[in-house]
């Protein structure tokens, strides 16, 4: 069923209103492949550039784009989170790897906001490092796991 379509097929809003109000949370992750120039660059667990510190403000980016997600795109609830957290890490294949977790208690949920958050910071990371190259690859971005909604979800 697409929700955002009224009865005569145009764009609407989701009306929440006979929703009921629960603890909702969102995890979504980005990864970012990183050629060796790039890896080369990497301090004490943070890429260091002309620009500053990489990972330190994507962070910062990734939050801010969370909370503006409502207008971002189109038709989604502009929602006041009750928190954000990006965690940035390298995994053993030496990916970055990008994690936004976002919480609210509220009628609808923050999947969207997660999304938005680990897409933006991957974006951060790749406008910071392409002046070393441009074979920087964002390579995937999915919703990790959602909870307080109609249905929990949990990708294995």
């Amino acid at each position: 069923m697409i929700t955002h379509l009224d009865k005569q097929g145009n764009p609407t809003m989701v009306d929440v209103t006979e929703k009921s109000v629960t603890h909702r949370t969102a995890i979504a992750r980005s990864i970012v492949l990183l050629p060796e120039e790039v890896l080369a660059h990497l301090t004490d667990g943070d890429l260091q550039t002309k620009k500053g510190s990489v990972f330190q403000i994507a962070i910062i980016a990734g939050i801010m784009a969370a909370k503006k997600t409502g207008e971002l795109i189109p038709l989604c609830h502009p929602l006041g989170l009750d928190n954000c957290n990006i965690t940035i890490s390298l995994n053993a294949k030496q990916e970055v790897v990008i994690d936004c977790t976002a919480s609210i208690t509220a009628k609808t949920g923050v999947e969207m906001e997660a999304l938005v958050g680990a897409s933006i910071a991957a974006l951060t990371v790749y406008d910071m490092c392409k002046a070393m190259s441009h074979d920087i690859v964002i390579k995937e971005t999915k919703l990790i796991e959602k909870t307080g909604g109609k249905r929990d979800f949990k990708r294995a």
